[in-house]
């Protein structure tokens, strides 16, 4: 969840890599194409099959090692899928393809698309494939479905991700691994008991995972934490956008707009129905945590970084021909395109133009970080090689049901969470265009407009 946003920095920050909503390289995005009532301007064209998002949907989001404790990845994609054609009451048949984003996988189910969906009850006959972009792995199966309806192959594509952050794969060291299959293959007692023999200690030592990037070993923690050091976010700055987003997510939840939520019956346990990581504090309660990365004097802690989720979502995106044939009434278009400020560029708008902005808040520090490169012509003409700033969303606009400080952090299945949030936002505001954003580790971003559908 990393990329090199300050190129410029290089020399004080040799293996420094930093989150960024607006760099054009190693993105992909989305965009929209049609238009309504409020705004003359509409980015349809003549003779191109629009893409429609149906409906979307997800589990509760829960921290990790709570209610779903006991479950596995497959279930909660499960429970989303189930909960999509309930709500849809779209016929198993009618899916075309089925697509889903992870990143920490489960070994006993490496296609988690594949087993989800035959424990959903689809056709043996619906292929279903999983990928993996870190945290916009949601992401591209969208945009993945976008491209089979776009191509002619598919006209109704279920995309959607999974994270299960409570059992995590842990595996022996590399050695023990190593001296078991060799155990296996061994054909006397003598050669057994000399490799039984050869076993120490240190081999029993079990390999953890870690949430770093394999190129550089550094965790997304400490991005975060020498981006906002470089940008000058300071600790209160962050604790304050952190407790923002608590405090709108609670708003939001208590009037209950986060209607994107399927109830789901854990076995042996109540229902579950809303998040349970949401949870306004004060500045002074927040200010009492130490630093969790960078030690003593970092500036990122747990109260202002998004925690560890479990949680699965899941959206139907069709052709419009064949949604309105089903009798759908679809919530957003969506098609192709790169990420800001080049999609607002391809679909002939600017940030004037967006009406509501989504962006995946994985660290306060993180985001507010974006905000100033957005809105510094420095950056935009030293680092992107553009002639001035995009400049910065307004935060009257931004993220007003809360993010994923507050709400969670299912790595796959944020990406989802955010479109739909931007469709029913869009609809209950009266806006026409919304915007989301998010980082991925490996300097990798996600960038979409979306475009409300005609009321």
């Amino acid at each position: 969840m990393a990329t090199m946003l300050l190129k410029s920095f290089r020399s004080n920050l040799v293996n420094f890599r930093a989150y960024q909503f607006g760099a054009e390289r190693c993105i992909s995005a989305t965009a929209s194409v049609q238009a309504q009532a409020k705004s003359k301007k509409t980015l349809a064209k003549p003779g191109v099959k629009n893409v429609v998002l149906v409906e979307g949907v997800r589990t509760p989001f829960l921290q990790s090692g709570t209610t779903y404790a006991d479950l596995m990845p497959h279930d909660l994609a499960r429970a989303a899928l189930q909960g999509l054609l309930h709500r849809t009451g779209l016929p198993k048949e009618a899916v075309d393809y089925i697509v889903y984003g992870t990143v920490i996988q489960e070994v006993k189910t490496s296609n988690v698309a594949r087993e989800a969906a035959l424990g959903a009850g689809f056709s043996d006959k619906t292929p279903a494939h999983t990928v993996t972009m870190a945290c916009i792995s949601s992401n591209q199966a969208m945009t993945t479905a976008v491209g089979l309806i776009a191509a002619g192959q598919c006209d109704a594509v279920v995309a959607g991700g999974v994270e299960f952050m409570s059992d995590v794969p842990i595996r022996h060291s590399r050695k023990m691994r190593k001296t078991m299959l060799s155990l296996n293959k061994a054909k006397t007692l003598g050669a057994r008991l000399s490799l039984l023999g050869s076993i120490r200690l240190a081999h029993l030592s079990p390999e953890l995972p870690a949430v770093a990037e394999f190129s550089t070993a550094e965790t997304m923690g400490h991005s975060a934490d020498r981006l906002a050091a470089a940008f000058g976010v300071s600790r209160q700055e962050q604790d304050e956008f952190a407790l923002r987003s608590h405090t709108l997510a609670k708003k939001a939840q208590d009037e209950g707009l986060l209607s994107d939520i399927v109830g789901f019956k854990v076995p042996g346990k109540d229902i579950v129905s809303k998040d349970n990581g949401i949870r306004p504090s004060t500045m002074e309660q927040m200010a009492k945590l130490k630093p969790a990365f960078v030690k003593p004097h970092g500036t990122v802690t747990a109260a202002n970084s998004s925690y560890l989720t479990d949680g699965a979502s899941a959206v139907l995106i069709m052709s419009e021909e064949k949604a309105l044939a089903m009798g759908y009434k679809p919530k957003a278009y969506l098609s192709p395109t790169y990420a800001t400020p080049k999609v607002l560029e391809r679909s002939g708008l600017t940030l004037a133009d967006i009406d509501v902005f989504e962006f995946h808040e994985a660290f306060a520090g993180q985001i507010l970080a974006n905000l100033k490169a957005m809105e510094s012509d420095w950056f935009a003409q030293n680092c992107m090689g553009r002639k001035a700033k995009v400049g910065a969303p307004p935060l009257d606009k931004f993220n007003m049901w809360g993010g994923s400080l507050s709400l969670g952090h299912p790595f796959a299945a944020t990406g989802c969470r955010l479109v739909t949030t931007v469709a029913h936002r869009l609809k209950k505001e009266g806006g026409q265009y919304g915007l989301v954003a998010a980082c991925a580790a490996g300097g990798q971003g996600h960038a979409m407009v979306i475009e409300a559908y005609p009321q």
